[in-house]
């Protein structure tokens, strides 16, 4: 099948997005977007960094376009998974054949500028640091991109925003941002809601019953306690909801957290078994995902 081209107005979010504040998050990216303030996102994988963002896409779009006539439409959210074969011309554009002719097609970076977007690099630590540098001119006062292979730049639109995130806990030596990209941006730090946040977000995101979702909050809870001990990452809040998902279709609960929490968590068995000894302390009777316990 042909690749197609996304439209900018297919990067909408057309409902909103459930996302439950822990902090002063919303209020902080708010202000940011107002000042035009880059922002960096940080925390443990599973925190509910990338949902933040497609919420915050969707409130904005509300609360500061229509006066713009632009009523109930949210800013286009670009996400950009970064990795380490990403390329500057990957995110800017590039000329491509068609036909007969050669045409230009912009990257999703470019075309969050132009839009209006929110640009989002998601995992920025996993792209090479020659390519990182690209967004230096439009996090700081110049807002503008260079596109190098059409000689020109573009000025970013009023509502451009742009939002990095990465994982404190995978860096190294060789993954780290650098200084002079770092402090271009304020940061927002995530971490693991309360047991009895988590519990109302596994409630909602999979269904499961009250009882249930507070099990698997204070199974997720007691596993990054074993974090710095056995574990180096805790089990997130998504693996959490894919359990709650796994018992409303019926599978046992122990054996729902197993293949969703203890298996996904760590190879080591070893790790596995101090999991699985969390799972039955809070499931001491296995039984079906609708029984009580």
């Amino acid at each position: 099948m042909k690749a197609r081209e996304l439209k900018v107005e297919e990067y909408r979010i057309t409902e909103k997005p459930f996302y439950l504040p822990i902090k002063d998050e919303v209020e902080i990216f708010k202000a940011a977007f107002r000042s035009k303030i880059p922002v960096l996102l940080k925390g443990p994988t599973g925190t509910g960094k990338t949902r933040f963002v497609e919420y915050m896409a969707y409130i904005l779009g509300r609360e500061f376009q229509n006066h713009k006539g632009h009523k109930d439409r949210s800013i286009p959210l670009i996400t950009i998974a970064c990795h380490e074969d990403l390329t500057a011309t990957d995110l800017v554009g590039k000329y491509l054949l068609k036909g007969d002719e050669t045409v230009w097609m912009d990257g999703p970076l470019a075309k969050a500028v132009k839009s209006g977007g929110i640009c989002y690099l998601d995992e920025i630590v996993e792209a090479r640091k020659d390519t990182t540098v690209i967004i230096h001119p439009l996090s700081d006062h110049r807002r503008f991109l260079p596109v190098d292979k059409k000689g020109k730049i573009i000025i970013a639109h009023d509502n451009f925003f742009l939002v990095i995130s990465y994982n404190p806990g995978y860096q190294s030596t060789l993954k780290n941002l650098k200084h002079s990209t770092r402090q271009r941006f304020i940061a927002i730090e995530f971490d693991y809601p309360s047991r009895s946040q988590e519990a109302r977000i596994i409630g909602h995101e999979s269904s499961a019953d009250e009882d249930t979702a507070y099990e698997l909050a204070k199974i997720g809870e007691k596993i990054r306690n074993l974090k710095g001990h056995v574990l180096s990452e805790g089990a997130s809040t998504r693996l959490l909801i894919y359990a709650g998902r796994l018992i409303q279709q019926g599978i046992l609960k122990r054996r729902a957290c197993e293949i969703a929490i203890t298996a996904s968590v760590s190879d080591e068995k070893e790790v596995q078994r101090a999991i699985s000894e969390v799972v039955y302390a809070v499931f001491p009777k296995n039984r079906p995902g609708n029984d009580s316990n």
